[in-house]
């Protein structure tokens, strides 16, 4: 694997798009941490340190998306997820509306079009939740932070003027989701994966030094005091459940059931075509990641609009109901897990066509044995997806739902728990497997071994895995990345001296 790493700077083409990527990503993360002009983020930070296991409520739970860009009152506060949002709604309005269904259905041009209605919904909805948000962290901050919160102790966190401040962060933070936006097109187009599902899981990652920090604090911390604390047996319980559920996470993603395909041979001239056996994988999660990351922004769009609301006006029904659908709340786990059912299901009917293959499979003169072809092959797909879909909807709730049986039942860390499974490891997990994926097929296509040589073709000569970077390559990259890597180590120091100055 690590000789894969390796091989990976060896391709020109492959090197400028992982280098290009990590660009627009470092990009991301700096956003994370530009507060808003106006706005103290001191009194958010201390009230959530002196919070045992805070995290786990709604903020927190927003907060993991965003990559910590909502508690450090960034422009990046809104993350990704309005644009996850607009494009559910977008989806989901095509299945209703026969106008944006033939859209859909006109190739390049529909999907332009389809792809700005996005962009201008998504506007809609960060006007909608960063005015909300504004309004609620300058007029009643305690009903979104946490009832413990009290102005008098922390200190106030609007310090400009309400009205300026509403405008211009309103604008601020439209324009730092948009932004996320066209970064995530750049790494789709440019680089390598899904630019929108790599700014989620960076945003995820990034919480992972503060995972560390809380595990090593569960160990070293002495008896009685608060929190949970653990010994050396529960220390290897805890890494032998970690692999354990990262091997399940692994399984679910990359399992299939393959239904063979025999093709019938043909005589076409001299030629005989055909008379092979193959298969077709049919993934046990063949929706990914999707009905995940659906069903969590659609459960934190609600809850978040509802609290905004009871936090402006003052109504205590809007904050009651907010809370009833809470992170933690029975009503959630009910709702989350019906909602990741639908999703699977409604993705599987968009993206995988029995009718369509099954008549892929005639014109070619291949047929699944004992199935006879056409619609009776068409229903036999779809009775298979059917069951491997629930099957897969099943495992991918008790996953999203497993970090939570430790953050409740043993009170473990909400920034521990994260990384046993839940909603930001299957994202991370299914990205980085897509990922690595795309990787290996440039690996792959220059003769180079890819990240798992079991089962793979090995590369023609053992000295060509080992050839070195060739001068020129590197002297192109140095003339093209030079800028780059300067501003990257400026602002490394500027981090350090600003790190050390708050310690002053």
């Amino acid at each position: 694997m690590l000789s894969a790493f390796t091989n990976s700077l060896k391709i020109p083409e492959l090197r400028q798009k992982i280098f290009f990527t990590l660009a627009l990503l470092f990009i991301a993360r700096v956003g994370a941490n530009i507060p808003l002009p106006g706005m103290n983020i001191e009194p958010i930070q201390d009230f959530f340190s002196d919070q045992a296991g805070a995290g786990g409520g709604l903020v927190g739970f927003y907060n993991m998306f965003t990559g910590g860009a909502l508690l450090n009152g960034a422009v990046f506060a809104l993350g990704i997820m309005p644009y996850i949002s607009a494009s559910i709604i977008m989806q989901l309005v095509g299945a209703v509306f026969p106008t944006i269904a033939r859209l859909q259905q006109e190739g390049d041009v529909g999907r332009q079009k389809i792809n700005q209605y996005t962009r201008y919904l998504t506007i809609g909805i960060c006007l909608v939740q960063g005015l909300l948000l504004l309004v609620a962290l300058s007029t009643n901050p305690a009903s979104l932070i946490g009832q413990g919160f009290s102005a008098a102790e922390y200190g106030e966190i609007v310090i400009a003027s309400q009205v300026p401040f509403l405008i211009t962060g309103t604008i601020f933070l439209i324009a730092g989701t948009m932004i996320l936006v066209w970064l995530g097109e750049q790494i789709t187009q440019k680089g390598i994966g899904n630019g929108i599902s790599l700014l989620i899981t960076v945003s995820i990652i990034s919480g992972l030094p503060g995972a560390v920090a809380a595990a090593y604090q569960m160990f070293v911390a002495p008896v009685g005091a608060e929190g949970v604390s653990l010994g050396v047996p529960e220390g290897v319980l805890m890494f032998a459940l970690l692999f354990a559920v990262t091997a399940g996470l692994v399984a679910i993603t990359q399992s299939q059931r393959k239904i063979p395909v025999q093709y019938a041979k043909r005589v076409v001239g001299r030629k005989v075509y055909g008379g092979q056996s193959s298969f077709l994988p049919l993934k046990v999660n063949y929706a990914g990641v999707m009905p995940v990351i659906f069903a969590s922004a659609i459960l934190m769009f609600p809850a978040q609009i509802l609290a905004y609301l009871g936090s402006a006006t003052g109504m205590r029904f809007f904050n009651d109901f907010a809370d009833s659908i809470a992170h933690g709340r029975p009503a959630y786990y009910i709702i989350f897990g019906l909602l990741i059912l639908i999703f699977s299901y409604f993705w599987v009917s968009m993206m995988f066509k029995p009718i369509q293959i099954a008549d892929d499979l005639k014109k070619n003169g291949g047929y699944i044995p004992g199935v006879r072809p056409g619609e009776p092959t068409a229903k036999f797909l779809d009775h298979i997806m059917t069951r491997l879909t629930l099957f897969g909807a099943m495992s991918l709730t008790l996953i999203a739902l497993f970090p939570d049986i430790l953050l409740f039942a043993y009170n473990v860390p909400f920034s521990v728990a994260l990384f046993f499974g839940g909603t930001g490891m299957l994202i991370t997990v299914g990205v980085l497997l897509d990922t690595m994926r795309q990787i290996e097929t440039y690996l792959l296509q220059r003769h180079y071994d890819g990240f798992l040589k079991k089962g793979k073709i090995r590369g023609r000569s053992a000295a060509r895995t080992k050839q070195i970077v060739d001068t020129a390559g590197l002297q192109d990259f140095w003339t093209a990345w030079r800028p780059l890597l300067f501003i990257a180590v400026g602002l490394f120091v500027l981090g350090i001296i600003s790190w050390f100055l708050n310690l002053g």
